[in-house]
């Protein structure tokens, strides 16, 4: 009988050696966790305080009962934001120019996140099974706030035409998810073992925005936040998607503990042990793109060809998706992927 210990994962993410090899995935959709027990659980989420703990008993126990030492979760800031939606809706940015800056709520924003958030953390803790621990906490990051309530397009058209206003848009976001996690470590850190954020800061060939802006603009506001989790006794984890390899010296720098998010297509799993495995740890491993499609890559012999990669390095490795387990993700071939885990460890 599987019995979870969150301290394989601090382990991993503090880059040590863990009494098992932990699953970590970021997010893993309830939609597929119904699919998988049988359980219609995901709408409890938007109910009242008691439809919220029913809905985490569900969630919560997913985890261990799949093989997981801790339970993934987190609540977005940008979620909260007035006039956000930019980043995934792809509509018009709420902020175009200065006037709008100067006149959006940014001191506000913390506030609202608790009061919508509040009752979910609490149920979350309430419900948590024996052994674990979360591992999340505020989700999203400098950039993706930034993004949300200007658009890609037009943040990019305002460094152009108001530098000043560029930089602003990054040191407000920053003040506003320091307030929020400085708050957040105070009236719910101790339900998670391990704190992190996502930020997408690349694509498939570059980082998204030239490397001095992000070395400048965004990693300096990361560093407060890490310090606040860091203070806190907790480890921090950075998921970030992309080709970011021209900045991962500096994110290491700044205090990032460990780093999740790869995708065979950018670069192989072995490439980030072998270049970032002796300073931080390495979260993740197969590429979601394997666990959505039903072609010819075998999952069990492509897992097992990551566990060994885990297993070669023996310490500051968590497996699981390269991504998460979003709804489309083929539930056979995710439930293979955790089987096949199991069984190796």
């Amino acid at each position: 009988m599987f019995v979870p210990d969150y301290n394989n994962v601090v382990n991993a993410a503090l880059n040590k050696t863990s009494a098992r090899i932990p699953l970590y995935e970021h997010i893993v959709s309830p939609v597929i966790m119904e699919k998988l027990t049988g359980k219609n659980f995901a709408a409890l989420a938007d109910g009242g305080y008691s439809d919220k703990l029913e809905f985490f008993r569900h969630y919560n126990r997913f985890f261990p009962d799949s093989g997981y030492d801790t339970v993934s979760f987190e609540c977005v800031a940008t979620g909260v934001m007035p006039g956000s939606g930019s980043l995934y809706g792809h509509k018009e940015g709420v902020i175009q120019n200065r006037a709008d800056f100067d006149k959006y709520p940014w001191d506000s924003i913390p506030d609202l996140y608790f009061k919508t958030n509040s009752d979910l953390f609490r149920a979350f803790g309430e419900t948590l099974p024996p052994g674990t621990l979360g591992i999340g906490g505020v989700g999203n990051g400098v950039f993706e706030c930034v993004q949300d309530i200007t658009g890609f397009e037009t943040l990019c058209y305002i460094k152009a035409d108001d530098e000043e206003l560029y930089r602003g848009l990054f040191a407000k976001a920053g003040d506003m998810l320091a307030a929020i996690w400085e708050r957040f470590l105070k009236e719910f850190g101790g339900l998670f073992c391990v704190c992190r954020f996502g930020d997408d800061l690349g694509f498939k060939s570059n980082t998204l925005l030239d490397a001095c802006d992000i070395r400048s603009l965004i990693i300096p506001q990361y560093r407060r936040v890490i310090g606040l989790i860091h203070k806190a006794g907790k480890p921090f984890l950075l998921h970030s998607c992309g080709c970011i390899f021209s900045v991962m010296d500096d994110l290491i720098a700044a205090g990032i503990d460990a780093k999740h998010s790869n995708e065979d297509e950018i670069s192989p799993y072995s490439r980030w042990i072998l270049e970032y495995g002796s300073r931080i740890g390495n979260f993740g491993g197969l590429d979601t793109n394997v666990l959505c499609d039903s072609s010819q890559v075998d999952v069990e012999a492509y897992t097992s060809e990551v566990f060994a990669l885990c297993k070669a390095k023996g310490h500051g490795v968590a497996i699981g998706s390269g991504n998460s387990i979003p709804g489309y993700v083929s539930p056979d071939r995710y439930s293979l992927m955790l089987e096949t885990v199991q069984k190796l460890r």
